[in-house]
């Protein structure tokens, strides 16, 4: 079974969250620098808090987790849950917040690391958008919004 694919996701997937990647970033290395009094402060307005960044995440990784299951998806760009609100979070907690959005990866990659790369490739979740591509983007959008809370963080400690 060729799983070269399967391996290099599983592997982007464990270096986004935990670090060992040339980015010498990951989620652990940022998130445990946020307290509960600052993850919910947006440090300017139009800025999402810690807490709105990574509940965004979040979401998407239980959609794509979905999605891989062959369930269908019922999250849009406009669902509430897209972008919650502080409010609404900090009744879920930062600690609980955190620990959801950890084990959401553990779930996703225990749910494709035996997986053969055919199943990337020859597989929709949608017509005309293959399980490659949900992975990919994924792993994307994780980049994308570790570098947005790498910002917020230091917008943070400005204001200290």
């Amino acid at each position: 079974m060729e799983n070269k694919l399967i391996n290099n996701a599983v592997n982007q997937l464990k270096q986004n969250q935990y670090g060992e990647s040339w980015l010498d970033e990951s989620f652990k290395k940022k998130l445990e620098t946020v307290t509960e009094e600052n993850a919910f402060i947006r440090p300017i307005p139009e800025i999402h808090s810690i807490a709105e960044l990574v509940a965004h995440i979040l979401i998407w990784r239980i959609e794509g987790v979905k999605k891989l299951q062959g369930i269908k998806s019922t999250i849009t760009m406009d669902s509430p849950e897209n972008w919650r609100t502080n409010g609404e979070l900090k009744r879920i907690g930062w600690e609980k917040l955190k620990t959801v959005f950890f084990n959401s990866q553990t779930e996703l990659i225990a749910l494709i690391k035996n997986k053969s790369d055919d199943y990337l490739g020859e597989n929709d979740y949608v017509p005309g958008y293959s399980y490659k591509y949900l992975l990919d983007g994924l792993i994307h959008h994780d980049i994308y919004h570790l570098g947005q809370i790498g910002i917020t963080i230091k917008l943070l400690n400005q204001r200290v």
